[in-house]
């Protein structure tokens, strides 16, 4: 029996009407009960038991604010009467909220303090008080982020930690927080802070069915992972940016389920127009004065490439940080997306299609690698995440001093070499140049002043310790290191200077390198000059027979190097020019001369 006809809606949602009301057919309950058995499969789900100890550990937390708030109103001389009466409240939002969380996943929580419990006392008594506690182990404040935090594992369970002083003397158990009233009189980190609960709790209330958007926002989460696109400090879309694609996605199939919405998620993001907003509600204005997303009157809002607007008051851009770069890879992805979906409703494809991993290290030839290191493990967590919270303005800068020519992709994966004596992560980036552009012969893009502007704008972390360090240099794919592929084989040519010579390659009329070698250590205020050069685009990446691609040094001493490799490879250019045109001039005298000598014969003939 097929169900597919218009299926009456109770009411709308959403700012305009549904694109379809269709219900499922018998082979869409089939896909459905596919997708679901292969979400379990993949280990999606957590357990009972895993549920029932993150509930233990927020019972923890939320004994341990409300204490650490009556500790302070004692201390501040207040009447016992409102020591009794002080409290804190705990609220979960993001995955844990809408109920997508996986196995291991952290747990965004919000504590709602009074008014006279300001940041600094969340920053400084309570995490003191944190840090001397046993189940608290990685405990790292980051109070100057866009929305400060307080990030740490409580027994094995991840915590991020927000905080929020409300303009009330007395924070009750039963506060509303989704009531506009609560942002009276706060400063705007207290407004983003609040706004991750508040955001939450609209996208369920404007959904119009909650399993249904739960399963198949699992799904693509799982999916924009594998596919190397979930990342807002990256520049791609984070938890709440899927969250309200697909929450849009519910709003314009409300009665359809979770293969249908998978489907038609792909099937509506290809098309979509950007910079056109995707708006679960209309955008309201309240009188309390925060700003809220308008191009019309925010000139800052008009540069925004792909807006994702919050439904909760102030309605914000959610996905500001995503940039041309990022905005071109996932257009990208939507399309590998859409299309695998279609071969899965003609039945030539199954959902394990869907989810393949996007094999990064063969897509580019050129990459950006950016190695961190620091002392040991507690400081190499605080200076990665300041570095990684960088990146973003990398491509950007790249962007800005190409003038777009240089597309960007940066890989939303860390990576760690284990043989390091240091603690290290190492991040990279796909360089290529834009599609349809014309390169001329030995035309290159010298980014070396702005990787060394980026560096500079890194070192400048206020909590720099010594042994914190940055490398950014340029590698071609031959040159990936071997610690990226754990699960492939040394023997596999990927990191063949790894081999130590083993494969010895045939001269290919390779170009020389002169003082270009390995890669070394950059001081904190040295320079890191890259080099990406288009003349050598379509030249094998072993480039000398050594195993080892081009690599330019990134230390100020080898700048004259490089300048003269750079011209190494010009004046062959112009050589190759040079030969090419004397042998054309020499094939047409040889045609000239065999012209006329036939022209003799012929003459002789006629004679």
């Amino acid at each position: 029996m097929v169900c597919s006809e218009a299926l009456p809606s109770p009411r709308q949602h959403g700012v305009t009407k549904p694109l379809s009301l269709a219900g499922p057919s018998d082979a869409d309950l089939l896909r459905t009960k596919k997708l679901n058995k292969f979400l379990v499969d993949a280990g999606l789900y957590e357990t009972k038991e895993e549920a029932a100890k993150r509930l233990e550990v927020l019972d923890r937390i939320k004994q341990i604010v409300v204490d650490w708030v009556k500790q302070l109103t004692r201390l501040r001389g207040y009447t016992d009467q409102m020591v009794e009466d002080a409290n804190a409240v705990i609220f979960t939002f993001g995955s844990y909220r809408l109920g997508v969380h996986g196995p291991g996943a952290d747990i965004d929580t919000l504590c709602v303090g009074p008014s006279y419990v300001n940041r600094d006392d969340f920053f400084f008594v309570l995490h003191d008080m944190l840090s001397g506690m046993e189940e608290v182990t990685e405990l790292q404040p980051v109070p100057d982020a866009h929305v400060p935090v307080m990030k740490f594992k409580f027994d094995g369970v991840c915590i991020d930690l927000l905080y929020a002083s409300i303009s009330r003397l007395v924070v009750q158990d039963d506060l509303d927080i989704s009531d506009d009233s609560v942002l009276y009189d706060v400063d705007e980190p207290t407004v983003r802070s609040l706004n991750g609960c508040r955001v939450a709790d609209q996208i369920l209330k404007h959904v119009p069915n909650v399993e249904h958007f739960r399963t198949t926002l699992r799904c693509l989460k799982f999916w924009a992972k594998k596919r190397g696109v979930y990342s807002n400090v990256t520049g791609f879309l984070g938890g709440v940016n899927w969250a309200l694609l697909v929450a849009r996605v519910c709003q314009f199939y409300p009665n359809a389920i979770p293969s249908m919405l998978v489907s038609r998620f792909f099937r509506v993001y290809t098309q979509w127009r950007w910079p056109n907003p995707v708006m679960l509600c209309a955008i309201e204005e309240q009188e309390l004065g925060f700003a809220v997303w308008d191009p019309r009157k925010n000139p800052k809002d008009r540069t925004h490439h792909m807006p994702i607007i919050t439904p909760a008051y102030p309605c914000m851009n959610s996905s500001y940080n995503v940039s041309t770069s990022t905005l071109r890879v996932m257009t990208e992805q939507f399309l590998f997306g859409n299309r695998i979906c279609e071969d899965i409703e003609l039945n030539k494809a199954q959902w394990p299609a869907l989810f393949e991993p996007y094999m990064f290290f063969e897509s580019y030839r050129n990459y950006l690698q950016v190695d961190i290191v620091a002392g040991d493990i507690d400081d190499l967590r605080a200076w990665k995440g300041w570095v990684e919270s960088r990146l973003r303005q990398l491509t950007l800068m790249i962007e800005r001093d190409t003038v777009g020519k240089l597309q960007c992709h940066p890989y939303p994966h860390e990576y760690s070499d284990p043989t390091k004596a240091c603690s290290h992560s190492a991040f990279f980036m796909g360089l290529q140049r834009k599609q349809g552009e014309v390169v001329l012969e030995g035309q290159q893009f010298d980014i070396r002043g702005t990787v060394d502007e980026f560096r500079h704008s890194v070192n400048m972390y206020v909590f720099w310790r010594p042994g914190m360090e940055i490398y950014v240099s340029h590698v071609r794919r031959k040159q990936i290191p071997i610690y990226v592929f754990p699960a492939r084989s040394v023997s596999r040519n990927i990191h063949p200077s790894s081999q130590q010579g083993s494969r010895k390659r045939k001269d290919q009329g390779e170009m020389k390198r002169d003082g270009v070698g390995k890669r070394q250590c950059v001081s904190r205020d040295s320079v890191s000059p890259v080099i990406v050069n288009h003349a050598c685009a379509d030249v094998a990446d072993d480039v000398d027979g050594s195993g080892k691609g081009r690599v330019f040094d990134v230390q100020p001493k080898v700048g004259l190097e490089m300048v003269r490799a750079v011209v190494d490879l010009e004046q062959e250019t112009v050589m190759r020019q040079v030969l090419e045109f004397l042998i054309i001039i020499i094939l047409k005298i040889i045609l000239g001369f065999v012209k006329q000598v036939r022209c003799d014969i012929n003459s002789l003939k006629e004679d």
